[in-house]
């Protein structure tokens, strides 16, 4: 007899932790920080396929994505895929690629010329193109430029189709790492 009493503390203790474990871990998992495995080489050389990341869900309830920030969301022609880039362009500015530089002509009329030699390899583009980033829209690059599928290919990301910003690298360990914004 006790040995069955034991058992089924057992199982009512176990049973007990796991839906704790549940209760805590699925809030998180679904509205704070979210795991995202890199497919792909558009963002090489800085991820590189199977590189397994923590995303930031909540920043963007607070505040808006600042250029510069790799962001993980759904594809806008197929919101079903998951892209991962980096933010370039801002609501309603313009973005000009000439002579392998990007040009940012911000609202007030000021650019800025991205200086991205710290994280990026040149070529960056083969040819002159210029965008303009709509309202509640964001302008997205792969770092790996020449090769990746972006917002120069199909345009921008509508904000409501950000899952969030990129803040850890947990696979491989010895990559382990966050992610400051580069200096432009």
């Amino acid at each position: 007899m006790k040995t069955i009493k034991q058992i089924l503390f057992f199982f009512k203790e176990t049973i007990k932790i796991v839906i704790l474990a549940l209760i805590i871990v699925i809030p998180i998992r679904y509205f704070i920080f979210q795991p995202f495995v890199v497919k792909g080489a558009s963002m090489e050389p800085n991820f590189q396929q199977g590189n397994y990341l923590i995303v930031d869900e909540i920043s963007y309830r607070f505040r808006s994505p600042e250029r510069g920030e790799v962001i993980v969301f759904k594809y806008p022609q197929k919101p079903s895929e998951k892209f991962i880039k980096r933010v370039i362009g801002l609501p309603g500015e313009k973005i000009k690629f000439e002579n392998d530089q990007i040009i940012i002509i911000q609202q007030n009329g000021e650019s800025i010329f991205l200086n991205e030699k710290d994280y990026l390899e040149p070529p960056y583009f083969s040819d002159n193109k210029e965008f303009t980033v709509p309202q509640k829209q964001y302008f997205v690059l792969g770092d790996n430029r020449l090769h990746s599928y972006d917002s120069k290919n199909w345009g921008a990301v509508p904000k409501n189709h950000i899952i969030g910003r990129v803040f850890l690298r947990l696979f491989p360990p010895t990559k382990i790492s966050g992610f400051p914004l580069p200096e432009y």
